[in-house]
């Protein structure tokens, strides 16, 4: 069976670590090989099993002993360290991993192996994701959830949903993924948060996007304009000639940076041309069109 250095595979060079340490290289390891990140790597993929593999073991305080015997006789005497292990195809444990868990090729714990030994696992975690707008996520809010046990009954969960979350990222609730075996912790529940676009807003980053929509002769002489950011507004000068596509940035009034600070908000100029005018409007507009010289459909 092949060894395996759960340390090398978390980037830990060293098994005297602290369980803050251990979390944070878990995180950064997971977060470069994930699945989402490496769309159709199956390096990744594999390596990303490895990570979440060394984690199980690592975390838990007795097979980290008993892990830790085995590196120090490998690693520790500069023996062979880790390599890939051979799995399956849908095998979510390496044979090497079974050793601590005793986990079957399916993700369970073998009855007998748990029978006897009595080895508490943690409980695996679920995913699920739900869309937000833009107001929601920026003030924060609670939101409640409902979904299907392994039981088949319907559970539902209370989210609270931090202002300022950025979209992709995840709430976590400790304890309420699977239930795990033989008194082992349950897995944990992450809901994936995903941030509409709303009508007045469109979210870029921490950037807000927003409508600027003016007259043609606002455009054209130039104006004072107000905007409506997401919790206030904002007076801007447009300048003269401003045309249909350019933007007006207006510093610290986009959504938060998760800093203390704000994106910016930038308003997209639209143009826009009255459907009906009266008599006098369509005088001047004809003088207008006698008099200037402007024609957009020759190149300059």
């Amino acid at each position: 069976m092949i060894f395996k250095d759960y340390y090398s595979i978390l980037g830990l060079e060293t098994s005297k670590i602290t369980k803050q340490e251990l979390k944070t290289a878990y995180r950064e390891a997971a977060k470069k090989y994930h699945p989402d990140i490496n769309v159709g790597n199956t390096q990744a993929e594999e390596r990303f099993k490895d990570i979440n593999e060394a984690y199980r073991v690592l975390s838990e305080p007795s097979s980290k002993r008993k892990y830790d015997r085995m590196w120090n006789s490998h690693v520790g005497k500069k023996k062979k360290a880790y390599e890939e292990s051979n799995r399956s195809n849908g095998s979510k444990f390496s044979d090497f991993f079974h050793m601590f868990f005793g986990i079957s090729e399916d993700g369970e714990v073998g009855k007998e192996t748990a029978k006897k030994k009595k080895v508490p696992v943690r409980g695996e975690d679920i995913e699920t994701e739900i869309s937000l707008s833009i107001e929601e996520t920026f003030y924060g809010c609670e939101k409640k959830i409902s979904l299907r046990t392994s039981k088949g009954t319907m559970k539902t969960f209370s989210i609270k949903v931090p202002a300022g979350i950025r979209n992709g990222e995840k709430v976590r609730l400790l304890g309420q993924g699977k239930p795990g075996i033989n008194d082992g912790k349950n897995g944990d529940l992450f809901i994936k948060i995903n941030i509409e676009n709303s009508k007045k807003f469109r979210l870029s980053g921490v950037d807000l996007y927003t409508d600027l929509k003016l007259t043609p002769w606002e455009a054209a002489l130039g104006t004072r304009a107000t905007v409506e950011s997401i919790n206030d507004t904002a007076s801007i000068y447009v300048p003269q000639g401003i045309a249909s596509g350019e933007i007006v940035r207006i510093p610290g009034k986009g959504y938060k940076d998760g800093k203390g600070g704000r994106g910016d908000l930038i308003a997209e100029v639209k143009i826009l041309v009255p459907k009906e005018i009266s008599e006098e409007e369509r005088s001047i507009y004809e003088t207008l069109s006698k008099v200037s010289k402007f024609n957009p459909r020759i190149s300059e």
